[in-house]
């Protein structure tokens, strides 16, 4: 608990250090553009001056300082055009055209969308104190030094960066708790099985000398198929963090394992009732784990049921491509908005239960036998369906407990 509030603690704190940095860049790139537009306005203002001077050129005039102010700019993009919309110079726009005259169009369409803009400086030519209609002038039109271009896209590629340090930063915390968390699992679930075997073997070997002295008592065949269960569940154990292959198996055979296993643990009100091809099913598959899926959904369809009255029905089918097992309850259903969340690590709607048989059984059918397991159909009060699918051609060289070993 206090490791899930110390991730979330982290997570929190990394999303709001991103907010700050990227609100703080954004405000101070806003100010540094706005100074830098007015830096550049006044820039023009200068040239455009410089140009009005070069125009108006008498004897007082002195020119290498007005040439000086003219081709000291070399950033910033400049249209000249006089009062009827012709260019008559440009500067630091790069213009496509076969011809001097194609340029020259180029140049003042742009320049028409500039001036439509506002970047515009208009320039009077003649030395009249009031404006009239007549009055010969020019227009200086600019556009954003790439600089300020920049400068402007910088901050989104700023956020962009710090966005992604973000979801590293998470994905890094995420697969390192998981990564820990695989490693207990492994460590608990071979220790368990170790733990098991030592009694499991005693066990044994008084059923055999039960057998011996008490060759006609009933009992001892029961308790012998009870103590090989106990085997088999620490054989489950014992694989968790190794890499089991899967070999062609008889489905019918494992389905019918689950039937005879389930018949003699629950109520006689629940009906296990079996729809099995005429002809053997056969897939490969690691038996005794994919038994337990099979069980575990079994003894699911029992608990919605609240141990009875009602039918379990285990329907297998066989196509060209794949092998199809429902299992089918009439039990209480699952609700619509629970459905999505059957196969998530925790989530139980029991009173008692950890929420890990059905991610155990996603995690068994879907990244060891390469397969596919989902709910079918659900209805309140009248059952589920759960239904799996298993290629023909699984084959898996990726342990299905990797992620438990850190793999």
């Amino acid at each position: 608990m206090q490791w899930t509030d110390r991730i979330r603690q982290v997570k929190i704190l990394l999303v709001v250090a991103a907010i700050v940095i990227a609100v703080a860049s954004l405000v101070v790139s806003h100010y540094l553009t706005k100074d830098l537009e007015a830096e550049e306005r006044n820039r023009m203002e200068v040239w455009a001056e410089a140009m009005r001077s070069l125009n108006k050129a008498d004897e007082n005039t002195d020119l290498s300082l007005v040439l000086k102010v003219l081709n000291g700019n070399n950033t910033i993009p400049v249209i000249v055009m006089d009062r009827n919309g012709n260019v008559t110079d440009f500067r630091n726009i790069k213009l496509s055209g076969d011809t001097y005259e194609d340029s020259l169009r180029s140049a003042a369409k742009l320049g028409q969308q500039l001036k439509s803009s506002g970047r515009d400086i208009r320039i009077r030519l003649d030395n009249d104190t009031v404006a009239s209609p007549k009055d010969d002038y020019i227009d200086v039109v600019y556009d954003d030094s790439l600089m300020l271009k920049r400068l402007a896209v910088y901050p989104f590629v700023q956020l962009g960066v710090v966005m992604l340090f973000v979801v590293v930063a998470i994905f890094a915390l995420l697969t390192s708790k998981r990564a820990e968390q695989n490693k207990v699992w492994v460590g608990l679930s071979k220790e368990t099985a170790h733990q098991l075997g030592t009694p499991i073997s005693s066990l044994m070997a008084w059923i055999e000398i039960l057998k011996e002295n008490y060759p006609q008592d009933d009992l001892i065949p029961e308790m012998d198929k009870d103590v090989k269960r106990l085997q088999l569940i620490a054989d489950r154990f014992s694989k968790i963090g190794s890499l089991p292959e899967p070999v062609p198996t008889s489905l019918n055979e494992v389905m019918d394992h689950v039937i005879d296993y389930m018949d003699r643990r629950t109520s006689k009100s629940v009906h296990m009732i079996k729809e099995f091809p005429d002809h053997d099913v056969i897939v490969k598959l690691n038996a005794s784990l994919f038994e337990w899926v099979i069980e575990n959904l079994s003894k699911n369809a029992v608990d919605a049921m609240s141990g009875g009255p009602g039918t379990i029905t285990l329907h297998v089918e066989d196509s060209p491509d794949r092998a199809i097992i429902e299992v089918s309850d009439t039990g209480k259903g699952i609700r619509k908005k629970d459905i999505g969340n059957v196969f998530r690590p925790g989530f139980t709607t029991k009173k008692r239960g950890w929420g890990l048989g059905l991610s155990l059984a996603k995690r068994i059918v879907e990244e060891y036998h390469k397969g596919r397991i989902y709910v079918k159909n659900s209805e309140v009060g009248k059952g589920t369906t759960f239904r799996i699918e298993i290629p023909h051609d699984a084959t898996s060289k990726k342990s299905l407990f990797s992620r438990f070993s850190g793999s």
